[in-house]
């Protein structure tokens, strides 16, 4: 069973929140709002924010903290509860809660399904190797990307949760519906009493990694939104200036552009630009109070497209651009 290698008292929670339609954008705010407040509790680590998909209706809110102790403390801490107090009318039903005793990990960017289960003592080994057939089944499906296995965590979580990796939803889908599963289903039903909950990320590995090639826990999606936005604008418009002479019809440089800014994103301009300006608002010193890190990535951020759209003017002011 593949496993992390994370600190030992890394812990992660994650919420799964139905919210009323038409309230979403007004979830969101306060769902920031919740976020910003957990960032100065000790111990955080990060927070990230997944709206509903095609695998899961639910909105997904994951925290991390170093330790449980500081978990806790932010859990049952009276600045959460009178946020929740307010969060309340947004709500379509009762959110869902699951602990973790390890940061999930870094390279988690896929579609990853988390199944919590409830086994009893005397059935520890029977459930490892139900959760080993599993795995062996799913590793020769295409998309499959790993699987990890978490004990309960003693005092504060019951469960045993099991995280599966797969590329895409499709791959995802083709094997929750595949007989291969039904059956393996079947020969655990001891252990059916589960609870499975689907989560993505919308960036790929653009964030997996910091400056150095390290793995880091990914930043919240804002913070993705905003890096992408620094690294795109410069990566179009210096497409749209190399392709300009070709003087290509518009459905066919936007083709062309599109192939070329996926991949300089992907190899350049993320990796050693967007995310190297923007390595202490992705990912702030533990000890840096998160709103002197947004202050600062937001000044980065407004300076460095101020920068490329003066240049990108005086370049346009001779140079005969679409």
């Amino acid at each position: 069973m593949q496993t992390q290698n994370v600190t030992e008292n890394a812990v992660t929670v994650i919420f799964g929140q139905p919210v009323h339609r038409g309230v979403e954008a007004d979830f969101l705010a306060w769902q920031y709002e919740v976020n910003d407040a957990a960032s100065g509790y000790p111990g955080f680590v990060g927070a990230e924010v997944a709206g509903p998909n095609a695998a899961h209706s639910d909105w997904v809110v994951i925290y991390r903290f170093d330790s449980v102790a500081n978990l806790h403390a932010w859990l049952d801490s009276s600045t959460r509860q009178a946020l929740l107090a307010i969060g309340s009318q947004y709500f379509d039903g009762t959110p869902t809660q699951q602990i973790i005793g390890g940061a999930p990990s870094a390279t988690d960017q896929l579609v990853t399904v988390v199944v919590t289960h409830r086994v009893e003592s005397d059935d520890v080994e029977e459930f490892l190797a139900w959760q080993e057939r599993l795995r062996l089944a799913e590793s020769k499906l295409a998309g499959y990307r790993g699987t990890e296995l978490f004990r309960p965590v003693e005092g504060t979580q019951d469960e045993w949760t099991a995280m599966y990796r797969f590329e895409n939803v499709s791959d995802l889908e083709a094997w929750l519906a595949s007989d291969e599963r039904t059956q393996l289903l079947e020969e655990g039903k001891k252990f059916q009493d589960f609870r499975q909950r689907t989560l993505d990320n919308s960036f790929g590995s653009w964030f997996a990694f910091d400056d150095e090639g390290n793995q880091v826990p990914p930043p919240s999606d804002i913070k993705t939104s905003f890096a992408v936005w620094v690294g795109i604008y410069p990566t179009a418009m210096m497409i749209m200036i190399a392709l300009s002479p070709l003087h290509l019809p518009v459905w066919l440089g936007i083709l062309m552009g599109n192939l070329c800014s996926s991949f300089i994103l992907t190899f350049v301009s993320m990796p050693f630009y967007a995310n190297r300006l923007l390595k202490r608002f992705l990912w702030p010193p533990a000890d840096e109070p998160a709103s002197r890190a947004n202050l600062r990535g937001a000044a980065i951020v407004a300076a460095s497209l101020l920068f490329w759209a003066v240049l990108f003017y005086f370049v346009a002011s001779f140079w005969n651009l679409p």
